[in-house]
């Protein structure tokens, strides 16, 4: 890769290229047995799974789908939280050359059908908890098998102790029935001897799901030479560290893109240890500490702003943490400083999308942080800023325009829609539609969206989507919905909603109007209902004038 700006800010002993190794994820897993096979792969609230065994339970796996009929190329709906049998799971997938669905557990029926549905899922794997939610959107989709795992079965101690370190409500005892399978049946009836790797490096790995400004979810096709190669650039970040060395506590979801790869993918490509966290939260991430004292720590900004709140925390032993990863939302620069200053653990801001697998750019590990931004490109990408209106035109340095990256982590295109696919990608650049500005040290700042997009605790929220929900409420003539600045989550968010003439509602009515269609997490926090929304000459609303207005509230304006 011919020299760019931001190559001089890489710490010492990073490559600006790399040769890439044709390993899949899979592939790897197999390598990382047989190097470190009694190396604890998945600590799972003290049950160890060390990788011989992780091997053998993915070859176990692998053979249950192929005798459910399941072949290269075929979708396999995965909904499940951070517990040992998603990553059994997505690594049989990979290794019989399938592809993995990730699925968000808390979308409602309405959000789980069509994803399922939009990516031809035969067969989904979810708690047991959930079953009957896919059994009642089964025949809106090509489900052909429900598999149920059992959130206990790779504990360590009773289940009755599990509780409450998860939700007692996560758990529910399924028995095989009809298109019912149980997992936990599936693995007694399989070898786990090796098995063919079906693994090919430009084949179709994963599909996850990100929204769009038109409401409407697109699946990411991710191959297995984007994950292994995202894996490879953020590997050669960290050039003092080693394979099967380090502990990382899993707090970002695997089925987000950023726990997918750097939860999971990358720990295992490394032969770290895993302490998987089903509960991301502050307290518990405590005990982790205390207990198995991990070398990494990743999190959302939401749990770094809770530790640092929490005396418990500020009191804690950190002589073995050598840093944090953050991503999904912006971190402050008090908090940077505040970790810095307690631990003298070092803070990674990574930066990407769905679409970059993510990741795209780090603050350089062991060089120079620079807080408000997100740190420079990786190995291989490449990012220049273009002009907001047309993208067609570089901006000179300092000035701020949308983010194009080009790189091989880059998406193969959204499934089932090449009109899209040819928008988002043209000539190998990938359109982020964030704002942004690069600085003379190559360092990238996030100025704004161009998209209408709100981070609230690093989960992605669509306000198209909302404004639909709640514009089915019959008493609903008009809504509109935008972030606002809060404290813990980044940004929340605010409906304004036109109640139609002779009609009388409550915020009560809108919320549970809303739990009933959407994930919790998307449910508006504050409601205004108004006379009239904001508009321009031809009509159409214009949310960035609440947002605005809403902004300068909090300004005290």
């Amino acid at each position: 890769m011919e020299e760019k700006l931001w190559h001089k800010s890489y710490a010492p002993g990073v490559e600006k290229t790399l040769e890439y190794e044709k390993v899949t994820i899979s592939n790897a897993l197999t390598r990382s047995a047989k190097r470190f096979p009694d190396n604890t792969a998945l600590n799972y609230m003290g049950k160890k799974i060390i990788y011989g065994q992780l091997d053998r339970l993915v070859n176990t796996f692998a053979r249950a789908l192929q005798a459910l009929g399941i072949k290269p190329g075929d979708k396999v709906g995965v909904c499940l939280p951070n517990i040992p049998q998603v990553v059994i799971v997505n690594l049989a997938i990979f290794r019989i050359g399938a592809v993995t669905v990730q699925n968000n557990p808390l979308y409602t029926e309405r959000e789980l059908a069509y994803q399922l549905n939009d990516s031809d899922s035969r067969i989904i794997i979810t708690l047991s908890l959930l079953v009957p939610r896919m059994q009642k959107i089964k025949s809106k989709t090509k489900l052909e098998k429900i598999i149920g795992c059992h959130i206990h079965s790779y504990l360590p101690f009773p289940k009755k102790q599990l509780f409450p370190l998860v939700k007692k409500a996560m758990y529910r005892k399924i028995e095989s029935s009809g298109d019912i399978l149980v997992f936990e049946e599936l693995m007694k009836k399989y070898s786990g001897d090796p098995i063919e790797d079906l693994s090919k490096w430009e084949e179709m790995a994963a599909l996850l799901y990100t929204g769009g400004t038109t409401g409407v979810s697109k699946g990411v096709m991710l191959s297995n030479a984007n994950l292994s190669s995202n894996v490879q650039q953020f590997m050669a970040w960290f050039p003092d560290l080693k394979q099967g060395e380090e502990k990382l506590v899993g707090n970002f979801p695997i089925f987000h893109i950023a726990g997918f790869t750097a939860i999971q993918n990358f720990i295992i490509w490394m032969a770290w240890e895993n302490i998987m966290v089903p509960r991301p939260e502050p307290k518990i991430n405590i005990e982790i500490l205390k207990k198995y004292k991990p070398t990494f720590l990743p999190g959302v900004p939401t749990i770094f702003v809770g530790l640092l709140a929490d005396p418990e925390f500020r009191k804690l032993d950190f002589s073995f943490i050598k840093g944090f990863f953050s991503g999904a939302a912006p971190l402050t620069a008090d908090t940077i400083r505040d970790l810095k200053e307690l631990t003298g653990g070092l803070m990674c801001e990574v930066y990407g999308s769905t679409e970059t697998t993510p990741i795209a750019a780090v603050t350089p590990w062991g060089g120079e942080i620079k807080p408000g931004t997100v740190g420079v490109p990786v190995p291989d990408t490449d990012i220049k800023i273009m002009d907001i209106e047309t993208g067609e035109k570089q901006v000179p340095l300092g000035e701020a325009g949308e983010i194009f990256i080009k790189g091989p982590q880059i998406m193969t295109g959204y499934y089932k829609k090449p009109d899209e696919t040819k928008t988002a990608i043209k000539d190998g650049w990938f359109a982020m539609g964030d704002i942004g500005c690069m600085d003379e040290d190559g360092y990238l700042t996030i100025v704004d969206r161009k998209k209408d997009m709100i981070i609230a605790g690093g989960y992605n929220i669509y306000p198209v989507e909302l404004d639909d929900v709640l514009s089915e409420h019959p008493k609903i003539l008009e809504a509109c919905t935008v972030g606002v600045p809060d404290d813990y989550r980044g940004e929340t968010v605010k409906a304004f909603i036109v109640v139609k003439a002779g009609e009388t509602l409550t915020e009560k009515e809108v919320e549970t109007h809303c739990r009933e269609r959407l994930a919790a997490y998307k449910v508006p926090k504050y409601i205004e209902f108004i006379d009239e929304l904001p508009k321009s000459a031809v009509g159409k609303i214009l949310r960035k004038e609440l947002r605005k207005r809403e902004l300068k509230k909090n300004n005290g304006e």
